[in-house]
């Protein structure tokens, strides 16, 4: 990741900390990789403690709004601890994905 990327997902968390009950993010896909395309999106993974369509709304829109101040599209997959608690092992290869190359924020 470079230091844009950080920049980009500490506001990112710092304004989740505001608004939701955050648990963890992390950044996985080609930037944490570092095989990413300049027009690549920043991939996160949120695990907030509730979740809801309200909530879920929220922090899609908080992406939106700092993707836009950085030219950048942002795309937060989101769990709730409770389905994150019920999935199987190695059932979600998202999941895994975050497991396998996700960097903590």
């Amino acid at each position: 990741m470079t230091d844009r990327d950080f920049e980009i997902a500490r506001k990112l968390k710092r304004r989740y900390i505001e608004l939701v009950s955050l648990v963890d993010m992390r950044i996985f896909g080609s930037r944490a990789r570092g095989d990413n395309e300049t027009d690549s999106d920043l991939d996160v993974f949120i695990e907030v403690e509730r979740l809801d369509r309200n909530i879920r709304r929220l922090i899609q829109d908080t992406a939106w709004e700092i993707g836009l101040d950085y030219s950048m599209v942002i795309a937060p997959i989101v769990f709730s601890s409770n389905e994150i608690e019920r999935l199987p092992s190695h059932s979600s290869p998202i999941l895994e994905a975050v497991r396998e190359e996700g960097i903590s924020i």
